[in-house]
């Protein structure tokens, strides 16, 4: 057998998911498009948005499964990056609107002409271009990432200090952008977006390509995370999961094995913010809230931690499940939740996946 044909066959149930996220890309758009909607096979354009908001949601779930479930770093503030990178592309989509706004202002978006601004803040320049645009949803998220592990993992911060500080860098985040004098549209956030490439954000088809973007990025995310984590780089990062102290004395300099793992974590949680603010049609500073970060955690626990797959299944099947219970349960989701997490703990400490691992184990 092949080395190739080992690769493959190590990961069954990671590959039963990439052929499912491959045949949603390829299924759902064309369900939505070419099925008229008296049929019983055809899916909504607000199916499709609501799934496509779950995809990046999945690979926010992925960006932290890497971290914390290879490298045992726990991070309560991986929502920072999301918002960061659903600002970004935002910045974008308002720019995109020119004259079309309430206030007619091709330069300004209607919230500075409401508050006043008489100009275009420097830090806006180059948001009417989608590569500049798409360029920083990488070097943003990624810059504070490196800037903040850099800091971080020099000074040797570990465990629950990391997870607090963490979690601090995103609450700071939050009421930074609730102010109306950083130009981000203050409480409100930014929203009426009209298009995105010169194609309406309200027509079905940029919906569905929208929904086949995430899907297919998602494909590839995990894609290079599996080959990651199954490299001698990523055997390496276990190993500082497991014993960072006897890692650091074999020679390696864990700080660095950790500060590249955490930017590229938090790039793809950037790229994640930015494909779920096209499909949402809102960014605001809610998205910051520590709160979200935990339930992300709470996300890949319940998928299980250390898989890859775990975590875009759990961040899947958390969020339906919050759907469905936020429709018939209003006020009783988060105990929902709660009783979710307490059950997986209890009684699946690896999380479902680890229901899929004994299942192939006695196979």
């Amino acid at each position: 057998m092949s080395y190739l044909q080992q690769y493959f066959q190590s990961d069954r149930a990671g590959n039963s998911m990439l052929g499912a996220l491959l045949a949603i890309a390829i299924l759902v758009p064309i369900l939505n498009l070419a099925v008229p909607e008296s049929s019983v096979f055809h899916v909504s354009t607000y199916t499709v948005t609501l799934i496509g908001k779950y995809l990046t949601y999945a690979l926010l779930a992925l960006a932290v499964d890497l971290i914390w479930g290879y490298c045992g770093i726990l991070s309560l503030g991986h929502g920072a990056f999301f918002a960061l990178g659903g600002y970004v592309m935002g910045m974008y989509l308002m720019r995109q609107i020119g004259d079309r706004g309430v206030y007619g202002n091709p330069e300004l978006p209607d919230f500075m002409v409401f508050l006043n601004w008489q100009e275009l803040p420097w830090y806006w320049y180059g948001f009417d271009m989608f590569w500049f645009a798409a360029l920083m949803v990488i070097l943003v998220p990624g810059l504070l990432a490196f800037v903040f592990g850099w800091l971080a993992f020099r000074s040797r911060v570990t465990g629950v200090y990391l997870s607090i500080i963490t979690q601090a860098l995103t609450y700071a985040l939050m009421l930074a952008f609730f102010r109306n004098e950083m130009g981000f549209g203050g409480n409100n956030g930014l929203t009426d977006f009209k298009d995105i490439l010169g194609y309406s954000l309200q027509s079905d088809y940029t919906r569905a390509g929208l929904f086949a973007a995430s899907a297919l990025i998602l494909v590839l995310a995990y894609l290079l995370c599996r080959n990651i984590v199954n490299s001698k780089l990523g055997r390496v990062v276990v190993a500082v999961r497991d014993s960072e102290d006897r890692t650091r004395f074999l020679g390696y300099r864990v700080e660095y094995y950790k500060l590249w793992l955490f930017v590229l974590s938090a790039v793809l949680a950037g790229i994640a913010g930015a494909l779920y603010v096209p499909q949402v049609g809102i960014i605001n500073p809610g998205e910051f809230s520590p709160l979200n970060s935990i339930e992300l955690v709470i996300w890949v626990a319940i998928g299980g931690r250390g898989t890859l797959y775990g975590a875009i299944a759990g961040a899947i099947l958390v969020n339906l499940s919050k759907t469905w219970f936020t429709g018939v349960l209003p006020e009783g989701w988060i105990f929902a939740l709660g009783a979710m997490f307490v059950v997986v703990t209890l009684y699946l400490p690896r999380g479902l996946a680890g229901l899929i691992t004994r299942k192939q184990a006695q196979t």
